[in-house]
This record gives structure tokens, sequence and C-alpha cells, in this order.
């Protein structure tokens, strides 16, 4: 599809980039999301410091994203446990 060009605005100053057509709605969306855990912080917090602010966005961000490949990875330890039952399994059934 080719690239854009576009502008991100988070925390109040603009992010000139090139993005992938296919890819500009998921960066929009992403931006957006940053701009409303910053303001979310601010307001729970009272925080004005745009740094401190970018700081905590960033650790909850990467907080969310070991949860969720802790959650995938036990899963996917579930999913190789129950492969390893099903074949043992089907190996016992086709021997006898």
């Amino acid at each position: 599809m080719g690239e854009l060009s576009i502008k991100i605005k988070i925390a109040d100053k603009e992010y000139p980039m090139r993005v992938e057509a296919s890819e500009e709605e998921i960066i929009r969306t992403a931006a957006k999301q940053v701009n409303e855990k910053l303001k979310s912080f601010k307001e729970l917090y009272g925080i004005d410091d745009k740094q401190d602010l970018l700081a905590m966005v960033a650790f909850d961000a990467i907080i969310h994203h070991m949860r969720a490949s802790d959650v995938d990875n036990g899963a996917a330890s579930k999913i190789t446990e129950k492969m390893a039952y099903l074949e043992s399994l089907i190996s016992s059934t086709l021997k006898d």
C-alpha cells in the first residue's frame, strides 16, 4: 500500500513519522492511548511534569506487556502438556 507521512502528537509534542498505510490506524490508536494514560496519571496523581508522566506511562506499558507475556507463556505450556498427553494416548492406542 505504500508509506504515509503522518504526525503523531504525544504530550503536546508532535512527532513526524513515516508509516505503512496498513499500520496508520494502529499507530494513531496507540498515540491516543498514550495521551489518555498521560491524562489519567496526571489527574490521579496530580503530576504536571511531562517527563515524569511519560516515565509512568512507559512503566505501566511494560508491566502490561510482562503480564501478557506470562499469560501467553502459561497458556503455551498448558498446550504443550496437553499435546504430549494426547500423543502418549495415541501412541499407546496404536501399540495395542
